[in-house]
């Protein structure tokens, strides 16, 4: 028991402990500068300032990419960018589901981003022990790396098979099991999740009610606990290291929720991605067995792969999507 917890600890910090508590000290500035200065109090996030936003995450891990590559080496910096990568283009996916949440209970706008900051608190803690719990578990029994491979091509074939499908939200036990167990408010009260109302009988006082904007935000954690269980192995086929995997996880949502107010306002622009999707979860499932019996993939290789999947998917969606527009157009 004792050689386990001595695994499991030192797997999961993997790095010196000042490492791991700078890297946390960088996402808790960029967390209080973003709701204590940029987005103090509520407001419309429109397309021009979500850009913004996301190009300065983007930059922020670009170049923490550059610091793994100065002191681990060109092979880390690879497999961080390639993991970073991958997880961002997998949060893509996410983006439809939480605008579908937003959708459903009718979120206003100016309290979106509210939602989606709260929801990076818990992806954080979340994905920090799915991490160090999948580290552990590689360290002692590395065959599970195959079962991670196997995961990853179901899971490819599955969103290819069901593209076009949309999760059906109304119909979440969670939310029924929430919406059964909780008194919740009829209408929003700003950004607050819970709020004190007044007892219908009038006879017992004011009680704490949940507001919609609650069920909202574990609806989203949700989905974040739905996509991390695709994500998180994906990441693992690329490094095993729990420190470029949680990194590149971190700074990829990070930047993620910053754009999703502008591909919030397109998200029918890019109808063809989840295929693309798809194929890099096949790729990165039948990397884990290439290795096996042909040797390890050049970590450059992977990258460009990657990248050439998602851009694929990218540009394919625009382009189809344009052609659809025009072609839906009177005249």
């Amino acid at each position: 028991m004792d050689t386990l917890y001595a695994s499991i600890l030192l797997d999961f910090l993997g790095k010196p402990l000042w490492v791991w508590l700078a890297f946390l000290g960088v996402v808790g500035a960029l967390l209080a500068l973003d709701l204590g200065v940029l987005n103090r109090r509520d407001h419309d996030i429109g397309v021009a300032e979500s850009l913004k936003l996301s190009a300065f995450y983007i930059a922020i891990a670009l170049l923490f990419g550059g610091w793994v590559w100065w002191s681990l080496g060109d092979e880390a910096a690879l497999l961080y960018y390639t993991g970073y990568f991958v997880e961002k283009s997998l949060s893509l996916d996410n983006v439809f589901v939480i605008s579908l949440i937003f959708t459903y209970f009718a979120v206003p706008r100016a309290v979106q981003h509210r939602v989606l900051f709260w929801g990076i608190l818990g992806v954080v803690v979340l994905r920090g022990l799915m991490i160090g719990a999948g580290a552990a578990l590689i360290a002692e029994f590395h065959w599970i790396l195959y079962l991670f491979g196997a995961f990853l091509l179901l899971t490819g074939v599955k969103m290819l098979v069901s593209a076009d499908s949309e999760p059906d939200i109304a119909h979440n036990p969670v939310l029924a099991f929430l919406k059964r167990r909780l008194p919740v408010t009829d209408g929003f009260h700003g950004h607050h999740f819970f709020v004190k109302q007044p007892d219908a009988t009038g006879q017992s006082g004011a009680r704490w009610m949940a507001t919609p904007l609650f069920l909202a935000l574990v609806m989203v954690e949700l989905a974040d606990l739905v996509f991390a269980v695709d994500s998180v192995p994906a990441v693992f086929a690329i490094t095993t290291d729990p420190y470029l995997v949680y990194t590149s996880n971190i700074f990829a949502v990070l930047g993620l929720r910053a754009l999703y107010f502008a591909l919030a306002a397109m998200v029918h622009r890019f109808r063809y991605l989840k295929v693309a999707l798809a194929l890099v979860l096949v790729f990165i499932g039948a990397k884990i067995f290439y290795a096996e019996f042909f040797g390890k993939l050049d970590p450059l290789l992977s990258l460009g792969v990657t990248l050439g999947l998602i851009g694929g998917g990218v540009v394919v969606s625009l382009l189809k999507t344009r052609h659809e527009e025009r072609q839906a157009q009177p005249g």
